[in-house]
């Protein structure tokens, strides 16, 4: 009951005041990664900054390919279901389906550095692996009734957060996280 009032209250929200709304959390989300990581950090600055370490190799080979990997099987998962498997209730196609392109890469980068920052620089780096996948698969209720949708972001959330296991490299899940975000909003922009 509670998902169908959500529906129909994504249906009758504008695209800017959805739009809006998107914005507002992940700009929640940022600022709380910077506020528990200046209690639960030992050294505020030295931590950040270790986090945002970058190889090249590392970036290619844990951070683009696993990407373009995850968006090979979602377009194929999505040529092959039927649509209704991949139906979010309206709230993407509402954000990004008459978005400019500049747009959408600032939307997909902002979702991308909050959600990395929290999940994976603050709670993975003090709560470990387990406990931040599952915290970033849980936010994404939304997706709780839609089996391919929920398990297609809880596969993505553990394989980013293994991928910050490996690396220790925000750089490395941001980019992730952004080309998978970006390549499918874009989809939508241009499948409408």
């Amino acid at each position: 009951m509670q998902l169908t009032n959500q529906a129909q209250l994504i249906k009758q929200m504008s695209n800017r005041e959805i739009t809006k709304h998107l914005v507002y959390t992940q700009l929640i989300l940022f600022f709380l990664a910077f506020i528990l990581s200046w209690i639960l950090f030992e050294s505020f600055f030295s931590d950040w900054i270790t986090l945002f370490h970058l190889s090249v190799h590392e970036w290619l080979y844990y951070g683009v390919l696993p990407a373009l990997c995850v968006l090979l099987v979602d377009f194929v998962l999505m040529a092959y279901l039927p649509q209704r498997f991949y139906d979010d209730g309206g709230i993407n196609e509402k954000v990004f389906k008459s978005q400019p392109v500049t747009k959408i890469i600032w939307l997909t980068l902002l979702i991308a550095c909050s959600e990395e920052l929290l999940f994976r620089g603050v709670i993975q780096t003090e709560f470990g692996y387990l406990i931040a996948s599952f915290i970033f698969a849980i936010i994404h209720f939304r997706y709780l009734t839609k089996v391919v949708l929920f398990f297609s972001v809880v596969c993505v959330s553990f394989l980013i957060g293994y991928m910050y296991e490996l690396t220790h490299s925000l750089p490395v899940t941001i980019t992730t996280h952004f080309m998978i975000d970006f390549i499918l909003a874009l989809a939508i922009r241009i499948r409408k």
